[in-house]
């Protein structure tokens, strides 16, 4: 069984772009780099976002079918095109996961207070915390798009609750105080050292998100024009989060003060402490909490309809096409890249610290993820979108070569920076070659079943 519900409503899908194009995690990583990152979200928005959701909407409403990139590459350069953007931006989302978890489980130690801090250190915790939630996401995709919207329209709503509220602390701190951190035309010029500029490939990966939803368009309700809706609709939200997120954060607490990992609860928790109204940070530690666990419900939907198609198309065992009779769920999927993303998880702990994991797996994610979108602003230029669809296509190249090259590089504190850029390369290198094998394992199966070749 093959077809797909039609769930996701135009309320729905603008949520869902809100999780999908948003993380507090990169909120916490701009304030970290201080007020140099407010134009860098900027220049993202334009370099970046804009580019893709020029394509996004043009292509939703000329090819609205199942599989989004995958469809689109296929269309313009074939099946081998088709194939490899969606493996790749299907294997990004395996170091996402862990990635975002490890975010979450960070932030979710500010429920317990001071008597939780011990474990922000623990390997251990953060594993557990991990694959806790991969099993809650999971089982909710499960349960079909019926019910799993609803952990990322919970999600959704909850990441713009604890952006208000951050906004409105800092608005309330800064007219009472000023600024933790100062903010000037000195201060938000960007940095051309090497450090800062490899922290421009992570902003360029935040804006990213507006092609999700597309993959999901056998899910959505009169695709052809609630995904640009939506899309319109999302975007204040998604700005908001991120521009002016950050700004409040860097109001609330020194950059020279902020973790990578932890700036956005550290900010609300100084800012509740002041106020003498510890609950609020206690609040907002759980809508943090239950925000990630949206994005990864989110994540792991989106991503499971990817090998879904490949099923289809028998590059990927037909059993991937496989959909609960009751559900809906692509069922095989989800449970296939639950694993895998374990073994992401493990890989990417192996060797290191807490925060050095954390940031493999970001740079990881970062590199592989861009491969996809080369894809996609390729194929838009192919498909002869307009003038518009064209000129956005040659920023978003432009923005995705340099972001790649960037983020091979390691953090400037990691402790053992051969090793976590042999890691970054040993996980790209196995995603493409991982990918090539299948592919040809499925051209023999095309063969042997008699199917005949695509070339569209």
């Amino acid at each position: 069984m093959r077809e797909l519900k039609r769930s996701l409503g135009l309320f729905d899908v603008a949520l869902f772009f809100v999780i999908a194009c948003t993380n507090l995690q990169w909120v916490a990583t701009a304030a970290a780099a201080g007020p140099r990152s407010l134009p860098v979200w900027l220049i993202g928005c334009l370099a970046m976002f804009v580019p893709i959701a020029v394509v996004v909407m043009a292509l939703s409403r000329r090819y609205p079918e199942e599989g989004g990139m995958y469809v689109w590459s296929k269309r313009a350069f074939g099946p081998f095109a088709g194939y490899m953007s969606g493996w790749t931006y299907w294997c990004t989302n395996l170091p996402y996961f862990p990635a975002l978890l490890y975010f979450m489980a960070g932030n979710a130690l500010f429920i317990g207070g001071s008597s939780t801090k011990a474990l922000s250190g623990s390997p251990a915790y953060f594993l557990i915390v991990a694959l806790t939630g991969f099993a809650l996401a999971t089982v909710v995709n499960m349960m079909g798009m019926d019910v799993g919207k609803w952990l990322n329209n919970i999600g959704a709503i909850t990441r713009l609750a604890v952006t208000f509220v951050l906004i409105g602390l800092g608005i309330y701190t800064f007219t009472k105080a000023g600024a933790a951190t100062p903010i000037t035309l000195a201060s938000m010029r960007p940095s051309l050292q090497l450090k800062d500029v490899i922290f421009w490939s992570v902003i360029a990966f935040a804006w990213t998100g507006a092609e999700a939803i597309p993959f999901m368009a056998g899910e959505v309700k009169d695709p052809r024009k609630t995904i640009p809706r939506g899309l319109t609709i999302g975007t204040p939200g998604i700005a908001a989060i991120y521009i002016a997120g950050t700004a409040s954060v860097l109001v609330l607490v020194s950059s020279g003060h902020a973790s990578a990992l932890y700036a956005v609860m550290q900010a609300i928790s100084q800012a509740s402490s002041n106020l003498r109204f510890p609950a609020l940070g206690v609040a907002c530690a759980v809508l943090v909490t239950i925000s990630c666990l949206g994005s990864t419900g989110a994540w792991l939907g989106i991503a499971a309809r990817i090998p879904f198609v490949a099923g289809i198309d028998r590059y990927l065992p037909e059993s991937f096409a496989y959909v609960h009779p009751k559900t809906g769920a692509p069922v095989v999927a989800l449970l296939t890249q639950a694993g895998i993303s374990v073994v992401f998880i493990l890989l990417g702990q192996g060797g290191t610290t807490v925060k050095g994991a954390y940031d493999v797996l970001v740079s990881a994610t970062v590199l592989i993820t861009m491969i996809p979108f080369l894809l996609l602003f390729s194929s838009a230029m192919k498909l002869r979108g307009g003038p518009l669809v064209y000129v956005a296509s040659i920023i978003g190249i432009l923005t995705t070569t340099v972001s790649m090259i960037l983020a091979a590089f390691p953090a400037d504190d990691d402790p053992n920076k051969p090793l976590a850029v042999a890691k970054v390369l040993v996980l790209t290198v196995l995603t493409i070659g991982t990918g090539a094998i299948f592919y040809a394992w499925g051209k023999r199966r095309q063969q042997a079943a008699g199917v005949p070749v695509s070339t569209d």
